[in-house]
């Protein structure tokens, strides 16, 4: 039994399944596979990630290779209620609403968990920390999952050095087919799409601040600058903030940026990140957008503190009106832009990063072997293949190295 708003909105939501499943060629032939062979005969799979549509087709290709599937989201705001409408239209078990609050939100991560899976996505580490600590007992069958995203698997990490990650998990962030398109290209684009979109705002001449010059950070700063902005980063890695140097940004801290820019973006994965004391430099009508997978990078607590009045200016935006007569503007809760106030990355994009989460599905389904509670890396061969089926879908052909160069490169 499926929990979404409203059943009726399901014709909407297949639509757009359809749409996105014409723009995702690897996975639709990983899907025809899958049907043929059933890798997951008998398996359940649930997954939390954003619950649009690019994720609703991820779901129907587990589905399609035998699985049970059961889905719900990994941000109030990102799920769209036409999508898990469709989704559970289509025979996936759905558990998602959007703009729940918290404690709605964490009864829809359990209901589906509720499932027992023998496998998971999770996606910001909300399914893992459920299983360690609320309800142990409903990962009894799980042979292990993948995580989708840089802060997850931060939140892995840690647990794995703590001792305390009770079943196997894949990183599947850091796959080469993830990382360095998801995060540096979708980000990019999708988070200029949602700002752009929501605020109607001219970006060329603007002065746009970026924090954090991770993958996500290259990816909205290379897109600022190509749309005429005037980029600045800020950093706390002296690594970072140098490659940030060297291609072309100004760098600063963001002591010193708080009064010149006109459009934020946190983008690193911590919290704290825009505090009262920037807030009370910022010039009026600046744009507030976070772009890291929770709302705790910009101090909203802070930012509540100092204003006299907060209204909605428009959808997706509130206007935070100071005491002296600035309005600063937050986009999308502070939550992540591109999918609070936008469709999320390309489905293009998405081809990649749910083309490796489906083969390491059907990796993790037939290990013969149990592997012990740890935080591994998705297999070199797995990446590799995604990365090839894509260039081959796009009609695109590579070198391949002779023998007597692969031995020569072998060679000392």
């Amino acid at each position: 039994m499926s929990l979404v708003k409203d059943m009726s909105l399901a014709p909407s939501g297949v639509r757009k399944i359809e749409w996105v499943k014409s723009y995702m060629p690897v996975l639709s032939a990983i899907g025809d596979r899958f049907e043929k062979e059933r890798p997951f005969e008998g398996k359940t799979i649930a997954m939390s990630i954003h619950l649009e549509a690019k994720t609703a087709y991820l779901a129907l290709t587990l589905a399609r290779g035998g699985a049970r599937v059961c889905a719900t989201g990994c941000n109030p705001l990102s799920t769209q209620d036409d999508v898990a409408a469709g989704l559970a239209s289509l025979g996936v078990e759905t558990f998602a609403v959007h703009g729940v609050n918290e404690e709605e939100y964490t009864e829809h991560l359990t209901k589906t968990l509720s499932c027992v899976p023998d496998i998971i996505i999770d996606d910001g580490g909300d399914f893992v920390s459920i299983l360690h600590e609320r309800a142990p007992e409903l990962a009894k069958n799980l042979i292990g999952g993948c995580e989708e995203t840089t802060t997850g698997v931060a939140r892995l990490a840690a647990r794995d050095r703590a001792g305390k990650l009770n079943f196997p998990m894949f990183a599947v962030n850091n796959a080469k087919c993830k990382h360095l398109f998801d995060n540096r290209h979708g980000t990019g684009q999708s988070v200029w799409d949602a700002i752009m979109n929501t605020t109607n705002c001219f970006i060329a001449g603007k002065r746009v601040v970026v924090a954090g010059y991770g993958f996500c950070g290259r990816g909205v700063a290379l897109r600022a600058k190509g749309l005429g902005a005037n980029v600045i980063i800020c950093e706390a890695d002296p690594f970072r903030a140098l490659e940030a140097y060297a291609d072309g940004y100004l760098v600063m801290s963001m002591d010193e940026a708080a009064p010149l820019g006109d459009i934020f973006v946190t983008t690193t994965g911590c919290r704290d990140i825009i505090l009262r004391r920037h807030f009370e430099k910022m010039h009026d009508g600046v744009l507030l957008a976070n772009a890291g997978h929770f709302d705790c990078e910009i101090n909203k607590v802070d930012l509540n503190d100092l204003a006299e009045k907060v209204e909605t200016r428009k959808p997706n935006i509130e206007g935070f009106y100071m005491k002296d007569g600035r309005i600063l503007n937050l986009l999308g809760e502070g939550r992540l832009v591109n999918l609070a106030a936008g469709n999320g990355h390309p489905a293009e994009i998405m081809d990649l990063s749910f083309a490796v989460q489906a083969l390491m599905m059907e990796h993790i389904a037939s290990l013969l072997e149990k592997l012990s509670p740890a935080l591994y890396e998705v297999p070199a061969e797995i990446d590799r293949l995604v990365a090839s089926e894509k260039l081959r879908a796009e009609g695109i052909k590579i070198d391949k190295l002779t023998r007597e160069q692969e031995d020569y490169l072998k060679s000392w």
